[in-house]
């Protein structure tokens, strides 16, 4: 075998093996979907994600040295705040990504 038929091929079988890894929880999961602990994960788990995430963006935020966490605190506010109003989580992302940055690169 040649070297780029070689790495075709590795690369195709990648590609596969990655469509099938990501579409098996989809196919075990779809089975369980009506399972009482499936709906209530559903229901509780993306704001257990969200307060991870949050907490993990703050962790090693300095609160004691100037800007003093002002544009961490920020742009959680800000997303929060878009997220509430507007219920688009791409628009949520972007703002508070924005105020962020912005507020990063005027205060530092």
């Amino acid at each position: 075998m040649t070297g780029s038929m070689y790495l075709l091929s590795a690369v195709v079988v990648m590609g596969v093996v990655t469509l099938l890894l990501r579409l098996a929880p989809f196919v075990v999961l779809g089975r369980f979907a009506d399972h009482p602990l499936a709906r209530y994960l559903g229901v509780m788990m993306p704001t257990g994600v969200m307060v991870i995430l949050v907490v993990y963006s703050l962790q090693n935020v300095d609160f004691l040295t100037a800007p003093y966490g002002a544009p961490s605190l920020a742009g959680v506010a800000v997303t929060a705040g878009l997220h509430h109003w507007r219920r688009n989580p791409m628009l949520s992302i972007v703002g508070g990504t924005a105020v962020y940055m912005l507020l990063l690169n005027l205060l530092s």
